[in-house]
């Protein structure tokens, strides 16, 4: 009897926490009615197994937002672009494990689940994850109130190349990507950018998430489109800046030419920047980029977007 109630418990604890990773309300960004897409029932999405969790996904093709609800809500909501070069989905760390961070300090938190760029599934491929994240912002601020959540106080945050997604978020909301069914505003209140990608431009850029995202030979003028440090104004979200000195993967001149051009324009801004800690650190790793949540706290108390 002690067994078959052992295995009933068993049976229950897997059905809730399907690789070491709780059921969340997930929601399908596009009810299926995804604009800009090519129906191919072969390409299928791909999930990396690392120590029984789903550590990241490839050929992510139907985008979706992750809920995740702190036990007092604060009324502000952060959505998460995790990072990948635009390959994959470190859905994981750069995600679930954010927003549960995210959560202590009362901020509602979405996981975006956005389409990585590919000619399979997409009539232009440049456009995919923009149009996903837009979409997910104004859901958001659409549906506020199930989340019991002040409209006002909606952010945008990404790692790496998702860094470069809500670079471009922050710079090109306003740009028409889809038909969109009333006035929603798709502009972040605010940006948190945690080693991003920001340029496409040669001497800065992380060449992987380039050739991802336009292809092995974009033109000038893509370039330029997707070179984020060029395409803001002064109404570019307020915006928080982390980055290492010594990371070798995408370059911190990445975060410092952003700063510099959103100080041009006389926008709020922050940056740390770490002598160590290379890229992908997440919430840090033991360096002094181990601190850069603490600073994120104080720069979010500082702008009343937690108590």
């Amino acid at each position: 009897m002690k067994t078959h109630h052992y295995f009933l418990f068993f049976s229950y604890f897997l059905m809730l926490n399907c690789f070491g990773q709780p059921k969340r309300e997930v929601i399908e960004l596009w009810n299926g009615a995804i604009p800009n897409v090519i129906e191919n029932p072969e390409f299928k999405e791909i999930e990396i197994i690392k120590d029984s969790v789903v550590s990241s996904l490839e050929q992510v093709s139907i985008p979706t937002l992750t809920v995740f609800k702190p036990k007092q809500p604060n009324g502000t909501a952060v959505v998460i672009c995790p990072g990948g070069g635009y390959h994959h989905l470190a859905i994981n760390k750069e995600g679930y494990k954010v927003a549960e961070w995210l959560n202590t300090l009362g901020i509602t938190a979405f996981v975006l689940k956005y389409r990585l760029p590919n000619d399979a599934i997409m009539e232009d491929r440049t456009i995919g994850p923009l149009q996903d994240a837009q979409r997910a912002v104004r859901y958001v601020r659409r549906n506020g109130q199930n989340w019991k959540l002040n409209k006002d106080n909606i952010g945008i945050m990404g790692f790496s190349a998702g860094g470069h997604l809500a670079a471009t978020l922050s710079t090109q909301y306003n740009k028409e990507l889809y038909k969109v069914e009333d006035d929603i505003n798709a502009r972040p209140d605010f940006s948190i950018l945690i080693y991003p990608v920001i340029s496409m431009k040669d001497s800065i850029t992380h060449k992987g998430s380039r050739k991802n995202l336009l292809g092995e030979s974009p033109s000038d003028i893509e370039i330029e489109t997707y070179s984020n440090e060029t395409q803001m104004d002064a109404y570019t979200p307020k915006t928080f800046l982390v980055h290492a000195t010594d990371d070798k993967s995408v370059p911190v001149e990445n975060s410092i030419h952003y700063y510099l051009a959103l100080k041009d324009y006389n926008v709020s801004v922050e940056i740390h920047i770490y002598e160590k800690g290379g890229h992908g650190f997440g919430l840090g790793r033991g360096d002094t980029n181990h601190f850069w949540t603490i600073a994120c706290e104080n720069w979010l108390k500082a702008n009343k977007w937690i108590d």
